[in-house]
């Protein structure tokens, strides 16, 4: 069964206004049927075969004048030569939609894009599958945000029935460490990669701390950055950087890191259902992964990089998202709870205070209630879909 992505009328629009689209995303959200199902009258080439890369690398102006155009070229990492081709193929004949490209790494790809293709090529990303888009489709599901939290967003394990989940998220780390972590990174410790993601899964929604997982991994710290740059170029994490709009404050510098799929965070948790998920110490900030994933993906139908901050001083106040603009900022709390009590707004009127109420736009605390109301005079609660709706507008 297919599901509809709510990014596809975006990449159909931008098709019409650059000679060449990349989309980007981790292994198995869905990018090729994606592409196969918007333009199944392109032709498609996948360079993780290796006889089809090979004819790419060997012999690009051959390669190029079997396929001029209309091709969705996949996993295009394994041929990084050919971007320089593909600046030539565009120069000469610069139609629209020509060429769909796609990657589930970044390093080498956005070097080779930014440098071979700038002003001719759209970057696009691709995430795992939102709530929202479960919903829609999956009309008498009974599905609901805490069995989407234990499942996640890969399409596999919603389009096809009676799949063993732990089966595909035990198979999913294994190709994952084999194929793109080699690829990026010749890392001889597969063992202590594997528990080194595992370390970082229970610190999702925390701040990174280098030292601390090195110690814990055994490892040094030099080659935990090292890791934690493969995770993200392989689209694995996700960092919120810190916000500090007054200098002189003491304020946290270290940015906090979130695993981009939650039933992939519960797997490596050893969370199987919604009992597990309600009894576990790291509830809280599964609820936030969830919470700011699903708002991140929301950005992306727009083709939009948000820029989304949070705030946490030495003394422990901490707002979970802050946007700021045109100086006017807004700032949200993400809590489990289905009812807040004032109390759960003290950070949130710390900040306030600090900041001055004249430069807040929104104040809000996202968490599972059933309606929205306001507590005291400015504290909006909310509801994770009325917060998106707020907060991807702005």
């Amino acid at each position: 069964m297919y599901i509809n992505r709510k990014i596809s009328s975006l990449i159909i629009e931008i098709a019409r206004q650059y000679p060449i689209i990349f989309l980007t995303g981790a292994r198995q959200v869905g990018k090729t049927t994606l592409l196969n199902t918007l333009f199944s009258n392109y032709t498609y080439l996948s360079f993780d075969l290796p006889s089809v890369a090979e004819q790419a690398e060997t012999n690009p102006e051959l390669f190029f004048s079997r396929y001029p155009a209309h091709a969705i070229f996949d996993e295009i990492q394994y041929v990084p030569s050919i971007f320089r081709y593909l600046k030539y193929e565009t120069d000469k004949d610069p139609r629209k939609g020509r060429f769909i490209i796609t990657g589930s790494q970044n390093f080498l790809l956005m070097k080779n894009i930014t440098e071979s293709l700038a002003g001719r090529c759209a970057i696009l990303h691709l995430y795992p599958l939102s709530f929202s888009e479960i919903k829609a489709t999956l009309i008498d599901s009974e599905a609901m945000s805490l069995d989407y939290i234990i499942k996640g967003g890969y399409p596999k394990l919603w389009a096809e029935q009676h799949i063993n989940t732990e089966i595909f998220f035990s198979s999913y780390l294994a190709t994952y460490i084999e194929r793109d972590v080699r690829n990026i990174l010749n890392i001889e410790k597969i063992r202590e990669f594997e528990r080194f993601f595992r370390a970082l899964a229970v610190r999702s929604a925390q701040l990174l701390s280098y030292s601390d997982l090195a110690r814990d991994v055994g490892v040094a710290v030099s080659t935990i950055k090292d890791w934690v740059n493969v995770l993200w170029a392989s689209n694995q994490i996700f960092f919120l950087e810190p916000y500090y709009r007054n200098i002189g404050k003491r304020l946290i510098k270290s940015p906090k890191v979130y695993l981009c799929d939650t039933g992939l965070l519960c797997f490596m948790l050893n969370i199987k259902t919604v009992d597990d998920l309600l009894k576990s110490p790291l509830l809280g900030q599964i609820w936030e992964t969830y919470v700011i994933n699903q708002i991140i993906v929301h950005y992306s139908f727009r083709g939009i990089r948000p820029e989304i901050y949070f705030w946490r001083t030495r003394d422990g106040s901490e707002i979970d998202i802050i946007l700021d603009k045109g100086g006017k900022i807004s700032a949200f709390e993400i809590k489990f709870s289905e009812f807040i009590q004032p109390g759960d707004a003290a950070s949130l009127n710390h900040f306030i205070h600090q900041t001055g109420r004249e430069n807040i736009a929104h104040a809000g605390i996202i968490s599972r209630t059933s309606h929205t109301y306001v507590l005291g005079e400015t504290i909006q609660v909310l509801d994770l879909q009325s917060a998106i709706d707020l907060i991807c507008c702005q």
